[in-house]
């Protein structure tokens, strides 16, 4: 949830904010205070009714939202809320929740996703950890955060031991939200901290395995294996295709190229460029990043300008549900699996299946690094091409932009990917193996066969 403090402080009388995703949930601004308050058809009546949870800022956007949710629980469960908040039974609590709500596990990771993540992160890492919360604490985010024991937090994480890289993130966020509530004074000094103590070094990967055998993480295609690969790419839907392209041709980030703008694409005097706005980039987080500019050249400029004619100055990949927004980087993620001679995916789906196996999109992204170095591409331009800040006292020091020298190599990255994809029509069979030769012949049969 992303609450704005200052809007609620200049909310005038019979104003309120909506809280996104949280349907009903406003705070109210009367002459005198400001109030969280629910409002919601009843189920009863079919009336629209509002009930007050409780006055901001002495109840937190956090504690406001687990309110809300038990109130909108009640109010799908076919009950009146406003019933509950009414009986005479209780009449020291003027709301339904009372204003000194426990303060639970839950209420603590809000705080710490609204305090801190939402505010230092990328809406999609923000998401992520939100999403973690929500699926792997089960009951234990009713538990109350100050009294937690050793116990507890172990077995929440030895619970989710089985998936160990996601439940060493669970532990390390969990460790960090604990760190923000004490700093916060939300804790008494003497609340341990159990998630950095527990399981210590004991969550490590197995790695990727694949038919039960285990595969390496880091993969770079070799020469003959982009000769099948790059022709077999229209086997993908046109938006996939187009996106594992610019991965070969420009080398840069999946996330950067769904997220490609027509308004960053321009024609200069040596050619097209695409400058990738500093917020867009993975570097944006550091003060002395700076826009990366790509030069498009090739097959990548034959397909921006291709994209460019059909979207405009927006978004070059929309999703096709025709929103505002670009597909997400999984969309081109699930397509490479879903054509993997091993996907069991919908396995009643008949569909080509690659001829290249074992590897990812970013691993595309690999193989051109490694192709520069191969080709003699000096380190600090082969650093600049892909997108990555120099460290050190170098990062400090040169601030040479590189464009010149990005052009130049990504253009020979062109020509060398152009010979690679034309030994397939060769048949080059010293530079082929007959297997993957053979599929990659295969497919260009059935291309002639469809068209």
């Amino acid at each position: 949830m992303n609450f704005d403090a200052r809007a609620a402080k200049q909310l005038e009388p019979d104003q309120h904010l909506i809280v996104a995703d949280c349907p009903g949930l406003r705070l109210v601004a009367t002459k005198k205070t400001k109030s969280w308050t629910y409002r919601y058809k009843s189920p009863v009546t079919g009336d629209m009714k509002q009930t007050k949870i409780g006055e901001w800022p002495a109840m937190s956007p956090a504690a406001a939202i687990v309110a809300w949710e038990k109130l909108r629980q009640s109010r799908n469960d076919g009950q009146e809320p406003v019933a509950k908040t009414r009986q005479p039974s209780n009449p020291s609590v003027g709301d339904m929740v009372p204003q000194t709500t426990k303060y639970t596990v839950g209420i603590l990771c809000r705080e710490y996703l609204e305090g801190h993540i939402e505010r230092s992160r990328k809406t999609k890492g923000a998401n992520e950890i939100a999403r973690m919360f929500r699926t792997m604490l089960g009951k234990l985010a009713d538990e109350a955060a100050e009294t937690l024991t050793r116990a507890q937090a172990f077995d929440l994480i030895e619970a989710h031991a089985q998936i160990p890289v996601q439940a060493a993130k669970l532990r390390a966020e969990l460790g960090a939200a604990w760190d923000y509530a004490l700093d916060a004074g939300r804790l008494s000094q003497n609340a341990p901290n159990w998630w950095r103590l527990i399981m210590r070094g004991k969550l490590k990967s197995t790695g990727k395995k694949i038919g039960g055998k285990r595969v390496g993480k880091k993969r770079t295609l070799t020469d003959p294996e982009l000769a099948a690969l790059i022709p077999w790419l229209p086997n993908f839907s046109r938006s996939v295709c187009d996106v594992l392209t610019l991965y070969l041709w420009t080398a840069t980030r999946g996330a950067e190229i769904v997220s490609m703008e027509g308004r960053d694409v321009t024609e200069e005097s040596d050619g097209w460029w695409w400058t990738i706005p500093k917020e867009k980039t993975k570097n944006g987080r550091h003060e002395d990043a700076t826009d990366l500019r790509v030069p498009l050249i090739g097959r990548a400029e034959a397909v921006v300008r291709r994209r460019l004619g059909v979207y405009g100055k927006g978004y070059l990949f929309p999703p096709a549900n025709g929103s505002a927004d670009h597909i997400e980087q999984k969309v081109v993620q699930t397509a490479v699996h879903y054509h993997q001679p091993y996907s069991r995916t919908r396995p009643e789906m008949v569909r080509p299946r690659l001829p290249v196996t074992v590897w990812a999109p970013h691993d595309l992204r690999r193989t051109i690094r490694t192709m520069l170095a191969s080709m003699g591409c000096p380190d600090e331009v082969g650093e600049a091409v892909i997108g990555h800040m120099q460290a050190g006292i170098k990062g400090v020091y040169n601030r040479h932009a590189y464009d010149n020298e990005r052009r130049e190599w990504l253009s020979k990255i062109s020509n060398r990917l152009e010979e690679i994809a034309a030994k397939i029509a060769s048949g080059t069979s010293e530079v082929i193996s007959p297997g993957i030769l053979r599929a990659a012949r295969l497919h260009d049969d059935s291309t002639k066969d469809r068209e």
